[in-house]
């Protein structure tokens, strides 16, 4: 009886070291040591990306454009014993991008990987009805531009794609992640300058895929559907709303920013080697087709 006794805590032993074997082949560190930015990433879908590009072993910088955000991001994130540090950044401003960019360059080294998430949305009613101000993002009457929706939404991950490359190269290639939406394929109503910057990042993508491929870096595209964000709420709030585009989806539910955050560690690691210009929807089954 001893002997059946010791045999069983033998063999739970060995399938325990079993198990603990396969989740450590299952769970690879795809990104080890690489150093990825990743903007607009203190909430969100941004913060769900960060959190598991750490996750699968990389470094990453994480930004916002209120320094309490980024410390309450990087707390919870370092809480969990992730390598991860953060910047104030404003994708808008020319000095934040390069100090987002130097930070990564001083801490570690070098930039491998660049998810660019940032995204505006100051208007709500027809596109026809959307003013000039609307689309330059200023006050009526103040003369003194602000950035705009296109500024924030569509320039500013070309100049920040413009400012790692050069860091990229040193390391042999890299990847860049474009974060555009579902709206760029079937327009939200009522957000009309946003979708029109969302189907843009489309269109960027492609150009700087086949621009930068030479120097083997490779640049796609991640477009989300209703994901349950703040900065989606107005979708989902109110209950007889969020049960409307239930049904609209063939998954019935809505997203959660965790589910767009593993596509995006794929795109960045050697599995996803052979891919570059295309864009992955993640949106329940919602039409995807321009």
């Amino acid at each position: 009886m001893l002997k059946a006794g010791t045999l069983l805590g033998a063999c739970a032993r060995s399938w325990k070291s079993v198990r603990m074997a396969s989740s450590r082949v299952a769970r690879r560190d795809l990104l080890a040591n690489k150093v990825a930015l990743v903007t607009a990433s203190t909430d969100g879908i941004g913060f769900a990306i960060a959190r598991r590009l750490a996750q699968d072993g990389a470094h990453v910088v994480v930004s916002s454009r209120k320094q309490q955000n980024v410390d309450r991001a990087v707390a919870a994130l370092q809480g969990e014993g992730l390598s991860v540090t953060g910047t104030v950044c404003h994708v808008g401003k020319a000095e934040d991008r390069e100090r987002l960019v130097t930070t990564a360059v001083k801490l570690h080294g070098g930039i491998d990987i660049l998810v660019s998430n940032a995204a505006v949305n100051p208007f709500f009613g027809n596109l026809l009805d959307a003013t000039e101000e609307v689309w330059d993002k200023r006050p009526r009457n103040q003369s003194a531009k602000c950035s705009s929706i296109l500024d924030i939404n569509v320039k500013s991950a070309v100049l920040l794609t413009k400012a790692v490359v050069p860091e990229m190269e040193k390391r042999g290639g890299g990847s860049v992640v474009i974060v555009a939406s579902i709206a760029a394929y079937t327009p939200f109503p009522g957000l009309g300058p946003y979708n029109v910057s969302k189907t843009a990042l489309l269109g960027l993508s492609k150009n700087l895929a086949i621009e930068l491929a030479q120097r083997n870096i490779r640049v796609n595209c991640l477009a989300p559907g209703i994901i349950k964000t703040n900065f989606s709420g107005v979708f989902w709030m109110d209950e007889a709303r969020e049960e409307s585009i239930k049904e609209a989806l063939r998954i019935r539910r809505i997203g959660k920013p965790e589910e767009c955050a593993g596509i995006v560690s794929f795109l960045c690691s050697e599995d996803a080697s052979y891919i570059t210009g295309e864009t992955v929807t993640v949106a329940g089954g919602a039409p995807s087709h321009l």
